[in-house]
Parts: structure tokens; C-alpha cells; sequence
């Protein structure tokens, strides 16, 4: 009897943890990023949620790709003018050469319409009904909106920053992250590791670089909350906010992306976030197209920032020549289906096209890719090669890495030719290397203790049981720089040392004057 009661206890017992586990978090994201290839990542960190069984809410600026029956979507939309502002400055990227610093200088200044419109969300009305709702956590989808933690001091919950590439600076302060710069290459450095002398000097000017444009975005950003939250007095300043944040859910892993480089706690990898388990059943018109591609298909696609209606005509003629003369069917990403660069039968147009399920089929032999981040990772993960055609930001870097790794060609889309295109594409759909190269690697991408998704989840969990994690910060993140780099001890050091020297000397000159005194007296006594 007492056996029993005790299997009916433990069964309780056990009903009621289960029942604990499950029981749904209220979870805010917010997600103003205007890029819709963040918003996938995003999205896809918000679905592994709602998944699990949390109660997620989204506030986005544009309707995303990739959602869940049970997350509560509200869309609050940029002005038709802001939107034409965006599309004419990525127009203008889309027909010139464009640095990562270049393009970080154009978004703080002939840009800020993606910084101000974040901000003018946040006193909307349908934004505003957020705070009628009692939230446990936030996760902020970053690009160029830290003021936006002003709405988790808000609903006073913790916060988690959703990041979208390998941590770098700006996630680096974020968290306490060492930089280690010495063997850590910046993103706009490609380099084999270790890094020689000349790659190391590189590297130290582009940090330099990269520091000080952080910094100009720091003061743009502090403008920007004092305008928006200045009247405010119960919140606390801008740099205290980032103090608080829970952790970093990082777009890497680099166990196999590398450089092996030291992480904190607070941060945690979910690189491959948006890759789906297993692949949704294709449009039938894209899935007949792929079946059919006998001799192989080819995905092109210049990502979702830049249309491809806005590449040079001349640019995208040739591109279409070397396309429409070969044996592969291509899907090409076009956004003017009125307008296309020709019609043949080896050619598909569509507005948009689910990436990740075509990089999935077994016919996809090859993707032209602009080298977003998202893009490159799909990629790897499905083992397929590239032909890599940067346009601005990590692209360019992107694309070198992605070449010094042997998974494909990189080529400058403003330069290229017929020659030189055709060229790239049949070494890399004739050389088997490049596919065996990628096909490894991603072997050891997908090797991991956890899936992105599961690491989504189980952090998040982790975050929302201990109130915040507190313990997970760096100490780092509680210091001024002058502690941080312990030049207060050295300046200790250094000032003992100068007054020792300084006393030694005075030893000295004294006891030299008592021999010389001596010497002075004795010879007088000899006298």
C-alpha cells in the first residue's frame, strides 16, 4: 500500500513538472529590421518558440516568409516615402563598389530612414497596445536599433539579442567578448589562420576602423533615444541598458566556420537557424522545374535587399546570355516578372523563391549568390557550390572566404563579362572539388550537440527560469575602460618603478656626496 502511494505521488509529482515545463512563456520579438532576409532569421528564431509552446508576439515592419499558426503577427509598415528612399540608396549600391565601411557610413547618414523609422514605430499605436500585456522576455532582432531595449526596461523583462553574423564588435561590448584581434579576423579581413605579420597589421587597422564607425553609431544611437525617450526619467541611460542584456543568440558556428576564438557564456550559437529539419514541399510550378532539370538546375538569386531589376541592364544581359546558352535549367529571383531579360525554356522567373527548400533538392547543382549570410550558410548546409557575386556590406568577405574555402568562385558583378562568367560556371559545375569541399563541411556543420533550434529553446528556457541570468554576464561588462585594460595597475606599476628610479637616484647623489665629502676631508687631513 505504501508502495503505492508513494508510484502515486512520484507520478504527481512527475505530471506536474511536465505541466510546469510546458507551460508557455509570453514572449515579445521585435523585429524592425527592413531587410526581409533578416526577418527570415529572425522569424525562424521566433517559430522554434512558438514550436516549444510559448506564447510569442512579433512586431515587424513587413510581412515575413517564414511565421507560425500561434505567433500573434502586428505589421507596422514604413511610409511610402521611406520606402522609396530605401529602394532608390540600394539601387544606387547595386550599380557601384561598396566597402563594409562604406556602406556602415551610408547607413548612418543617407540611410538613417532605417534608423528613424525603427524609432517612429515605437510611438505608433499598434505598437503602444504591446504594453497592455505582461511579457517575461524580449528578443530584440538587432540592426542599428539598441535604443529599442528601452521597451524591455519598459515591460521589465529581460532581453535577448537575436544577431545575425559570427560576433564582432558590436556584439563583443554586448557581452564582455574578448576581441583578440591578434587571431581573429575582422570581417572585412580574409585571412588564413594563423594570421602572418602584414594580415595582422591589416587587421589592427580595421579593427581601429570599425571601433571608431561603432562609436559613430553609439552617439547616432544615444540621439536617438534621448529624442525618443528623453522626457522619460525612470528609465535609465542608454549605455545601462546594454548592461543588461541576457544573451546573444549568434548567426555562426564556428567549430566549423572558424577562427576558433574564445566565447563567453553569453553567447550562444544558432548559425543555420532558418534551416528547416526537413523541406516544405516545393510550388508545384518549381518543383516540376527542378524534376525535369535532368542535366541539373542552377538557383541565382542577388538576395532580397537588391532587385534584380535594379543591376545594370548591361550587367544583367550578359548574365542572361551565359544563362539562357546552357544545358542546366536556371530559377532566377526577378521581382518585374513584366519585365524580364528574355524568354527561354531553361529559365524560370519568380518574385520570390523559398531558398532554403530549393538549396534542399537534389537537382540544385549550383547557386549564384550575392553572399548574404543567410544565403552562404543555406548553401553549405545542403552542400551545394557557389558562384559568389558581392554587392556591399559582409558580402565581399563573404564571398572571399567562401573562395578561400573551396566552395566556389567569387566574381565582381560590376566587371563581369560573358568570358568570365561562363568560365566560373563551368569550373564549378565541372569540378567535382568544389562539391566534395562543401559536402564536408557540411558534414561538420550539421555535427552538434544541439540544433540551432534546440539551442533556441533551451536558452531562452534558461533565461526565463533564472530571471535574467544574471550569472552569465562578464564581469567585463561592469568596468571602464581604464579597468578593463588594468591601466590604473600599471600606471601603479609604472609609477613605482619611476620613483624608485627616482629615489635610487637620490641614494645615489647622497651617498656619492658623503664619498666625495669623505675624500674632500681626508684629503685635507693629509694636508
Amino acid at each position: 500500500m505504501v508502495h503505492k502511494m508513494l508510484s502515486v505521488r512520484f507520478l504527481l509529482i512527475g505530471l506536474l513538472a511536465v505541466v510546469t515545463s510546458t507551460q508557455g512563456a509570453n514572449i515579445l520579438g521585435l523585429f524592425s529590421s527592413h531587410s526581409a532576409s533578416h526577418l527570415i532569421i529572425h522569424m525562424s528564431t521566433a517559430k522554434a518558440l512558438a514550436e516549444a509552446g510559448h506564447n510569442v508576439t512579433v512586431v515587424s515592419m513587413m510581412k515575413p516568409k517564414v511565421t507560425h499558426k500561434d505567433i500573434h503577427l502586428i505589421v507596422i509598415p514604413v511610409t511610402k516615402e521611406q520606402e522609396r528612399i530605401i529602394e532608390d540608396q540600394m539601387a544606387t549600391m547595386a550599380g557601384q563598389k561598396n566597402s563594409m565601411f562604406g556602406t556602415f557610413s551610408r547607413l548612418l547618414n543617407s540611410m538613417d530612414v532605417m534608423i528613424e523609422s525603427q524609432a517612429e514605430l515605437l510611438s505608433d499605436p499598434r505598437f503602444q497596445r504591446i504594453y497592455e500585456t505582461k511579457f517575461d522576455l524580449m528578443i530584440l532582432g538587432y540592426f542599428l536599433n539598441d535604443f529599442q531595449l528601452a521597451v524591455a526596461a519598459k515591460l521589465n523583462v529581460p532581453v535577448i539579442i537575436d544577431w545575425l553574423v559570427a560576433p564582432n564588435t558590436i556584439t563583443d561590448k554586448f557581452t564582455g567578448n574578448p576581441a583578440e584581434i591578434s587571431y581573429v579576423p575582422n570581417a572585412a579581413t580574409v585571412a588564413a589562420h594563423p594570421m602572418g605579420f602584414l594580415k595582422r597589421v591589416e587587421n589592427l587597422g580595421y579593427h581601429l576602423l570599425e571601433q571608431f564607425m561603432t562609436g559613430l553609431l553609439d552617439d547616432k544611437m544615444n540621439q536617438v533615444y534621448k529624442k525618443t525617450y528623453g522626457g522619460d526619467k525612470n528609465l535609465p541611460t542608454l549605455n545601462e541598458l546594454k548592461k543588461n542584456i541576457s544573451i546573444v543568440f549568434a548567426g555562426s558556428h564556428l567549430v566549423s566556420e572558424g577562427p576558433i576564438r574564445p566565447l563567453v557564456p553569453a553567447i550562444i550559437e544558432t548559425g543555420g537557424i532558418q534551416v528547416k529539419d526537413k523541406p516544405d514541399p516545393l510550388p508545384k510550378d518549381i518543383d516540376q522545374f527542378l524534376n525535369k532539370s535532368t542535366q541539373g538546375a542552377i538557383f541565382l538569386s542577388l538576395g532580397s535587399n537588391i532587385k534584380s531589376s535594379k543591376v545594370k541592364p548591361e550587367i544583367v544581359q550578359t548574365m542572361f546570355k551565359v544563362l539562357s546558352g546552357l544545358k542546366q535549367n536556371v530559377i532566377w529571383k526577378w521581382e518585374d516578372l513584366e519585365n524580364t531579360p528574355g524568354n527561354v525554356s531553361n529559365i524560370l522567373y519568380k518574385t520570390w523563391l523559398p531558398q532554403d527548400d530549393i538549396l534542399a533538392h537534389p537537382n540544385t547543382k549550383l547557386f549564384v549568390t550575392h553572399a548574404g549570410k543567410g544565403g552562404v550558410t543555406e548553401s553549405q548546409y545542403h552542400g551545394v557550390p557557389m558562384v559568389a557575386l558581392p554587392i556591399f556590406g559582409d558580402q565581399p568577405g563573404n564571398a572571399a572566404a567562401m573562395e578561400q574555402l573551396g566552395f566556389g568562385v567569387a566574381l565582381d558583378l560590376l566587371t563581369i563579362t560573358e568570358d568570365g562568367f561562363r568560365q566560373a560556371l563551368k569550373e564549378v559545375l565541372g569540378n567535382d572539388k568544389y562539391g566534395q569541399t562543401v559536402r564536408r563541411f557540411s558534414n561538420l556543420y550539421r555535427d552538434r550537440p544541439l540544433t540551432a533550434k534546440q539551442s533556441v529553446v533551451f536558452w531562452t528556457e534558461y533565461v526565463l527560469r533564472h530571471r535574467g541570468a544574471p550569472h552569465l554576464q562578464s564581469p567585463s561588462m561592469h568596468m571602464n575602460f581604464i579597468e578593463l585594460n588594468n591601466l590604473d595597475v600599471y600606471a601603479l606599476i609604472l609609477s613605482i618603478l619611476v620613483l624608485s628610479l627616482l629615489l635610487a637616484r637620490l641614494v645615489g647623489k647622497f651617498l656619492w656626496g658623503l664619498v666625495v665629502k669623505s675624500k674632500i676631508s681626508a684629503a685635507k687631513k693629509e694636508q
